[in-house]
């Protein structure tokens, strides 16, 4: 997976996965945002499924995607803004972590994949792409 961390190898890296490998799941640590298309359609042609860390994994056409909500990230950026425009230290704040997070699945690569996602899952979705 090391050649998966250089943006420019993608393809080479799809081509070393060994058989059985049964999915891919990428997170932040890996180069890889601006090559989601490209990173789907491979996965697609191989038919390994792909959890990716944003919204546009899935809408790009991989199988899914589970992140921090970032509309609820930045709104909340937003309150902390205002309040040391209001004279609050940022030393005084405290640090927050995420509270929402948003799953979106991909039910037409599920179907080219060959996969039932099963009803619960889709009921917690957030969105489900048809």
């Amino acid at each position: 997976m090391g050649a998966l961390r250089d943006s420019n190898n993608i393809e080479r890296a799809f081509a070393e996965f060994r058989s059985g490998t049964n999915g891919l799941v990428l997170d932040r640590a890996d180069p890889v945002g601006l090559k989601v298309d490209h990173i789907c359609n491979l996965a697609l042609q191989r038919r390994l499924p792909v959890m990716g860390f944003n919204r546009g994994f899935a809408e790009a056409g991989c199988l899914m995607s589970y992140s921090e909500d970032f509309h609820d990230i930045f709104r909340r950026a937003a309150g902390l803004v205002d309040k040391i425009l209001k004279g609050t230290k940022p030393a005084d704040m405290l640090v927050e972590l995420a509270t929402k997070y948003e799953l979106v699945i991909n039910l037409k690569t599920a179907k080219a994949l060959g996969l039932t996602i099963p009803p619960l899952l889709l009921g917690r979705a957030d969105e489900v792409i048809q």
